[in-house]
């Protein structure tokens, strides 16, 4: 018997007769035990659904979108920008498809950039290196016969991993430069390092030593292995202190040579080429620099700008590369002041209202063949999803941004920084950088999300 006051279940099977006694309810249900529904305790299992094809499309934004008005906007933004939070704070927003200012907060006052940086050199290289260009690492025969040299060329993402999967994807493997050795070089025993390509110190003003083991860069020098890092395959390990003769070692290591008869050297004028390899195309280079904050990248990347422009491959002749290919494209300069090419230097001053314009050139209409700038967009993390954005956006403070936002993110002791796009409510493309200098980044950088969620939840006509 079941009590009229029971809420249990009793289900009994016997001989192919399932008996339900619920609530003083009985039902038989007669099943029999090859069925589906003997297997499953009575239940009918619905028919799958039809298959459909996947049908994944990109559609661009409509340029008949409405655009935010300024007094909108300034509304919306107002009470998130006054967050003391975000310190000493300056910023700029651009209507992607007019090209008009809708709001800024102190533009043109030149503040630490932190790593968006990174951006003024993603926009020089696309304006005057190919795409595809690759950097070589070369050996050549030395001045005796015993000696070859490795001679950099500006290539930090060489790997020696055995399966030639290093930190960045498709770079050149020293297994195969090794190969090529052996094939075409016997007798040698010493291996020379020529870094000559290069001038000027490893690191400029501004940069901090302690980061070299903290894992944010290696001195820039015209060869590495994996970007200098201790450990290939993390992206913050300790780097090298010296790591253009590490991969002189690591070289002399795969022939079978004694490691420690690697030297500096130079490779004597028109010495005959023994093996070679070369980096990934330059715009596989500059996504890993803008997704994951490299700042060798950054750096090495600089000076094949200046290279290309006729320029010193110097921090210096780097920084005036990049600035001086940024001015003969039209942006207005005023305010910059570049030590490096990756924004590590606290010495950095760039303006908010130059970033935005770069980003707003970068976003606008097609006009014929298009704007150079345009895969800058791409090279951006996506809020909440990819590269040093993947853990931002991620609050009930800021989450309207996730997928939507997509930016260069900035971080320094003293600066926190965010520049890049977002398609607002509306379905308008707005442009911008924010930047908050004079604040911990614990307390500025969730100040700096929250303005950019506003710029998406905003539906300010």
């Amino acid at each position: 018997m079941v009590s009229r006051k029971s809420r249990n279940v009793w289900i009994g099977v016997s001989a192919g007769l399932v008996v339900v006694v619920a609530a003083a309810a009985v039902v038989l249900v007669a099943v029999k035990p090859w069925t589906p529904e003997f297997r499953h305790g009575g239940l009918t299992i619905a028919a799958p659904p039809a298959p459909r094809d996947p049908s994944p499309r990109v559609a661009p934004a409509p340029s008949s979108a409405p655009q935010p008005s300024p007094a909108g906007l300034a509304a919306a933004l107002g009470p998130v920008a006054a967050n003391p939070d975000l310190g000493a704070f300056s910023a700029s927003v651009t209507d992607a498809e007019t090209g008009a200012v809708l709001w800024s907060a102190d533009p043109d006052k030149p503040v630490i950039p932190a790593s968006t940086a990174k951006v003024l050199t993603a926009a020089a290289a696309l304006l005057v290196l190919p795409a595809d260009r690759r950097v070589a690492t070369r050996v050549v025969a030395g001045a005796n016969p015993n000696e070859l040299v490795l001679v950099g060329g500006g290539d930090p993402t060489l790997t020696a991993q055995a399966d030639g999967k290093g930190y960045y994807p498709d770079g050149p493997r020293l297994a195969d430069l090794a190969a090529q050795v052996r094939a075409a070089a016997h007798g040698v025993d010493t291996i020379l390092v020529d870094t000559s390509v290069y001038s000027g110190p490893t690191a400029p003003a501004g940069w901090d030593p302690a980061d070299i083991a903290g894992g944010s860069w290696a001195p820039i020098e015209s060869v590495m292995i994996d970007g200098g890092r201790l450990d290939p395959l993390v992206e913050y390990s300790p780097r090298s202190a010296t790591p253009a003769l590490d991969a002189g070692r690591r070289l002399a290591s795969a022939l079978g040579l004694d490691p420690a008869k690697v030297r500096a050297g130079r490779a004597p004028t028109g010495a005959a080429e023994v093996a070679r390899v070369e980096s990934a195309p330059l715009r596989n280079r500059l996504r890993d620099m803008m997704i994951h904050s490299d700042d060798v990248l950054a750096e090495t990347i600089g000076r094949e700008i200046a290279a290309a422009t006729g320029g010193e491959q110097s921090f210096a002749g780097a920084a005036t590369a990049t600035k001086t290919a940024l001015a003969a494209a039209g942006f207005d300069t005023a305010g910059l002041n570049l030590l490096d090419n990756s924004g590590l230097s606290t010495d950095d001053r760039v303006p908010a209202r130059l970033l935005d314009r770069v980003l707003a050139a970068a976003a606008a209409p097609p006009n014929g063949t298009g704007s150079p700038l345009a895969p800058l967009l791409d090279y951006l993390p996506v809020a909440a999803a990819s590269g040093s954005l993947a853990d931002r956006f991620v609050t009930p403070r800021d989450h309207a941004g996730a997928g939507w936002v997509r930016a260069k993110t900035g971080t320094l002791s003293v600066s926190s920084a965010l520049a890049g796009y977002v398609l607002d409510n509306d379905g308008r493309v707005l442009t911008f950088a924010l930047m908050s200098n004079d604040r911990p980044p614990e307390a500025s950088r969730p100040a700096l999300d929250a303005v950019a969620a506003t710029l998406r939840n905003c539906g300010c006509r």
